[in-house]
């Protein structure tokens, strides 16, 4: 009996784990394939892949963002194949199974919860006797004289991790670790009850034998994976397990890059001190979900966070200069309006974390949250992924306004094109963070940008276009104004500043008109060439000759003391500032870092 394992993951890097977990129990017994495809791939070729495998069983790992695109070569496969038999499994169809045998008439079978002892028994019923009433968690169809029943067996019990073979030793895999994500988990379960997730649903934590996980990851590094991301709810949740796991980890990586989730205000202090001693830089992420900082709020949805310990956390995590820190926000949970969630976007901003991602709840089948969805008052999508529209408090309009919001953060902070430009808007110029990101999400959504692509010059001269805009009597809080707040030279200088940063090679143009002219551009380059002592010992040390001078330096010059503010936030302007960008220096690098230079002069300095 042929069987092919599939799903259709987000994008091409990642890879499922759910399906090697099924292929581990059960390819010595049975013949089984893995076929992955992505969500864009389209549904004929989906289809016609899986069609030449010749299955006799092709099951399909489910979840919010496939369901529909798996639905749609389901139907075709059952067209084309009409003797297949169709499994469903995973967390998306896991929950309201009898509906979705309803609404699915071409499944046969869908596989409820942990699914390697379930998927296990339904192969060896399928291939014998037919007994599918005797599978533990199983929904199944069953053809009587009055019609088609559906019957839904009782759950399985909990597992015996210790009893799982591991998912991770298929030699097929070996060729692209390096290339791909590498999903691992060293525990099932959580121990939180929030409200809008599904792991609040099964009570407790069971964790995998810990010498086992040890070796697995290390057949992962030997076997060239590059990033590996723990799927376990709270990583941390038992601290001896946390710090051996990360001494671990620390010890072995050789340049392996390790993501986990974490609960911050649990995080012991010793945990913490031990990685900002012994953490190489850049091997460990963080992803944090914060979700909220309403108190009401959190207690409405069951969530138990203490927020001073969480902002010691991440403070001290992002101090260490060690560990980047992805922090979530949720916009649309219980007895949150607008200014609320202003508050909390606030709040977390001001952690500086890496990245914050800004998500919309979703109302997930299963969750309390959905159950309770009457008494909030949501309203969300019928369709995965059901995402909400609105509820008592939030009404769908504010739900846009935020959607803006998330559109400009996630392409000027969390790419990190221009941070000094940002920080020095939202920290001394708009009221607050989201305020500067509100007003310019709804700039950018007037000007039509969002139904349009962007390359990088687009991102620097569109926000320059965005300041340019505001009317100089546009309050800015505390009875301030644009005219008598916003600093557009200083804020061009800043942007020039990191838009050189953000090129490796020299750029080949830029988004505005240089401010000297190629007479007083030569006379500085020979100022250069005769002092570069002037500009700092480091400088002079390159001995660079004109050639080199010509080929690799970009200067601009600055309305402010660049240096002096770099080093203390303090912004003077009795100094201004040659700056002084060198490109590809480092020859034996693929992607060699620009290398910044100053040198104060005078206000009205011409050489």
């Amino acid at each position: 009996m042929k069987v092919v394992l599939s799903t259709l993951n987000a994008k091409f890097i990642h890879t499922s784990l759910a399906l090697r977990c099924l292929k581990a129990f059960s390819g010595d017994r049975f013949d089984i394939d893995i076929a992955e495809y992505t969500i864009k791939d389209p549904a004929m070729n989906i289809a016609s892949d899986l069609y030449g495998r010749n299955p006799d069983v092709v099951g399909f790992s489910c979840y919010i963002w496939n369901i529909e695109e798996t639905i749609t070569v389901v139907n075709m496969l059952r067209k084309i194949k009409p003797e297949l038999k169709i499994v469903l499994g995973g967390p998306e169809v896991s929950y309201d199974t009898e509906q979705w045998m309803e609404r699915l008439p071409d499944v046969d079978f869908i596989v409820v919860g942990e699914g390697e002892e379930t998927f296990d028994h339904l192969l060896t019923e399928i291939q014998g006797a037919g007994k599918y009433h005797m599978v533990f968690g199983l929904a199944y169809r069953k053809v009587r004289e009055s019609g088609t029943e559906i019957l839904i067996t009782p759950p399985r019990p909990k597992l015996n991790l210790n009893e799982l073979p591991s998912p991770h030793r298929f030699p097929e895999d070996i060729p692209n670790l390096g290339s791909r994500v590498v999903y691992f988990e060293t525990s099932r379960g959580c121990p939180f009850s929030c409200q809008f997730c599904l792991s609040s649903i099964e009570v407790g934590v069971r964790y995998f034998d810990m010498e086992r996980t040890k070796s697995d990851i290390l057949y992962l590094i030997d076997n060239g994976a590059k990033l590996i991301k723990f799927v376990d709810r709270t990583f941390n949740i038992k601290r001896d397990y946390a710090l051996e796991m990360f001494r671990f980890l620390i010890e072995n990586h050789r340049g392996t890059v390790f993501q986990f989730e974490i609960t911050a205000d649990i995080m012991r202090p010793e945990v913490l001190d031990y990685l900002a001693e012994h953490a190489p830089p850049g091997i460990f992420r963080f992803e944090i979900g914060v979700q909220s900082t309403n108190d009401p709020t959190n207690l409405a949805v069951q969530r138990r966070q203490n927020w001073s310990k969480l902002v010691r956390t991440v403070t001290k995590v992002r101090d260490s200069g060690k560990i980047d820190q992805h922090l979530d926000l949720i916009a649309g949970l219980p007895l949150e309006n607008y200014d609320t969630f202003r508050g909390t976007f606030n709040d977390v901003f001001a952690l500086r974390p890496e990245e914050l991602q800004l998500g919309f709840l979703k109302m997930l089948r299963g969750t309390g949250l959905r159950l309770d969805a009457e008494k909030w008052g949501y309203i969300y999508m019928d369709r995965a992924p059901y995402e909400m529209l609105g509820n008592d408090l939030m009404p769908f309009g504010d739900i846009v306004r935020i959607k803006r919001v998330e559109d400009v953060l996630e392409k000027y902070w969390n790419a990190h094109r221009m941070d000094h430009t940002l920080l020095y808007l939202v920290d001394r110029v708009f009221p607050s963070p989201f305020d500067f990101f509100q007003l310019f999400g709804d700039y950018w959504e007037g000007q039509g940008w969002s139904k349009i692509g962007h390359q990088l010059e687009d991102l620097f001269s569109r926000l320059w276009s965005f300041l340019t805009a505001l009317p100089a009597d546009t309050p800015l809080g505390e009875g301030e104004t644009v005219g008598s707040k916003l600093r557009l030279d200083v804020v061009l200088g800043l942007m020039k500043y990191d838009y050189f940063l953000g090129h490796n090679y020299k750029p080949r143009k830029t988004w505005w008109e240089h401010s000297m002219d190629k007479s007083e551009w030569s006379r500085w380059m020979r100022a250069l060439l005769e002092r570069p002592e002037a500009v700092s010992g480091a400088f002079a040390d390159l001995g660079m000759h004109e050639r080199d001078l010509h080929k690799h330096a970009m200067l601009e010059k600055l309305p402010f003391d660049l240096e002096s503010y770099l080093a203390t936030g303090e912004m003077s302007e009795n100094q201004h500032t040659l700056l002084i960008m060198l490109y590809a220096l480092d020859k034996t690098s693929s992607k060699p870092k620009p290398r910044a230079f100053t040198l104060r002069v005078e206000p009205a300095a011409v050489v």
